[in-house]
């Protein structure tokens, strides 16, 4: 019987054990490695929950984002001459006016220049269109399957006229005369915004500062800093650097005597400010008209033009105005070109690369004014 008999200490051992692992056995569950993997997760999870809100929220209300986006970039941009003006002593309201007239002036120059030039040059364009298009489907017609193409010929014309007399082409032209509205209001807005940003930016920043305190003050005003300096840095390079292809390009459309050359060249400043994708989509743009004005062979010499002048801002101009600190990786470039245009179209796609470059400036500063974040720095052979 003494087999079976339960010493007291025992007892008090075993059951101060069942009470131990019944306190801890809850939260042991997420002490081990499968545990710290689920929290994890759920912060995974969590963290994309709020950027698809946010990207969604952004998404929805593009008439706000986007024009508030454009007027800080802008805003940035122009900060030196409204910090100068400043110094010279002009008030800020005045300072304020005189900038934003600017930026207006040259934005509605721009505009006015490409309307004038295609006014001015249509009818000959068109006429030689039409020359360019005859003389295409003259020689379609010499080609042995020319039934079946004229057969698909005339089904997509059937297509096209079916649309434009369907209930669904007065629909998109009425969706179209919202976009107008909607630009139109963007557009305003942006004016609006853009005129605070210039006249109280500083004090707007500090207001913004206010619950950060020690270490955490100095961060945000180091990023505040670094984003002024880089989106400015950007927009003011890439202008420079697509002024000047779009007069290279210019010239070498006027010695070709290609039509619509003025605004071929305006439009090769504004698709500069999309990398990569810019450049090629305005030299097949100037291609193709030299192709149906000028011929096949004037095409080449237009294609040879561009890319020489892309290449001398690739290799020389772009390395001195926009300097090493801005410099992306030209995957990272194709990522945000992809998510922006995406996320917002062509307007997207304008503003994703200097957003990026933003972000990565802002890594940049985040221990210290040359020190990045710890896991950013670059590793010696020793550490990695």
């Amino acid at each position: 019987m003494g087999l079976f008999r339960n010493d007291p200490q025992t007892v008090r051992l075993e059951s101060h054990d069942i009470d131990l692992n019944a306190t801890r056995a809850p939260w042991s569950l997420w002490a081990d490695g499968f545990g710290r993997l689920a929290i994890r997760a759920i912060q995974i999870i969590v963290v994309v929950a709020v950027a698809g809100g946010i990207i969604f929220a952004i998404q929805q209300l593009t008439v706000v984002t986007i024009p508030l986006v454009i007027a800080l970039i802008l805003a940035c941009a122009f900060a030196p001459v409204m910090g100068w003006m400043r110094h010279r002593g002009v008030p800020s309201v005045l300072a304020t006016v005189i900038t934003l007239l600017t930026i207006v002036l040259i934005l509605s120059g721009i505009g006015g220049l490409i309307v004038w030039a295609v006014q001015d040059q249509w009818d000959e364009l068109y006429a030689q269109a039409q020359d360019g298009i005859a003389d295409v489907i003259e020689w379609v017609q010499t080609l042995p399957f020319f039934d079946a193409v004229a057969q698909q010929l005339d089904d997509v014309i059937g297509t096209v006229t079916d649309f434009l007399t369907s209930a669904q082409f007065g629909s998109g032209a009425l969706a179209g005369v919202g976009a107008v509205a909607n630009f139109a209001t963007g557009l305003v807005l942006m004016v609006t915004i853009l005129f605070f940003f210039l006249k109280d930016g500083p004090q707007m920043w500090e207001f913004l500062l206010r619950p950060f305190r020690g270490e955490s003050y100095l961060r945000a005003e180091r990023i505040g800093d670094k984003t002024v300096t880089v989106l400015g840095s950007y927009v003011r390079g890439t202008a420079t650097v697509a002024f000047v292809d779009a007069v290279g390009i210019l010239i070498g459309l006027l010695i070709l005597q290609v039509p619509l050359a003025i605004p071929l060249a305006v439009l090769v400043f504004l698709l500069a400010f999309i990398p990569i994708v810019g450049a090629t989509v305005a030299g097949i743009l100037a291609a193709l008209v030299a192709l149906v004005a000028n011929g096949p062979v004037n095409a080449l010499f237009v294609v040879a033009v561009v890319v020489l002048v892309n290449q001398l801002e690739g290799d020389f101009l772009q390395p001195v105005l926009m300097g090493r600190s801005m410099k992306l990786h030209a995957f990272v470039i194709l990522v945000a070109l992809t998510v922006g245009t995406v996320l917002g179209g062509i307007v997207g796609a304008v503003l994703a690369v200097p957003i990026t470059a933003a972000v990565w400036g802002a890594v940049t500063v985040w221990d210290g004014p040359n020190l990045p974040a710890r896991w950013a720095r670059a590793k010696h052979p020793a550490e990695a």
